[in-house]
């Protein structure tokens, strides 16, 4: 089984919440261009000055796309509907 990777975007400050939200409108598009298999997305606010933007790939596709979109941190995804 290939394990899937959530690559994260930080961002804070007032505006926190607005760019995360533009932030993941690009990383859809990317997923569409490149052809990713996977499609999760998402945004979060953590509190009212963080808040993060997130994509999952599986872990074979993890190198190219953390070189061109250059993720802040990464972490091992679980998807609790598996």
């Amino acid at each position: 089984m290939n394990r899937k990777i959530k690559l994260i975007w930080d961002f804070r400050g007032p505006t926190a919440f607005r760019t995360a939200e533009h932030h993941e409108k690009h990383l859809k598009e990317f997923i569409s261009i490149e052809r990713l298999h996977l499609d999760i997305t998402g945004h979060e606010e953590i509190n009212d000055m963080y808040s993060i933007a997130y994509m999952v790939v599986e872990e074979k596709e993890m190198a190219p796309v953390r070189d061109a979109l250059k993720p802040h941190r990464g972490q091992v995804y679980e998807d609790h509907n598996d």
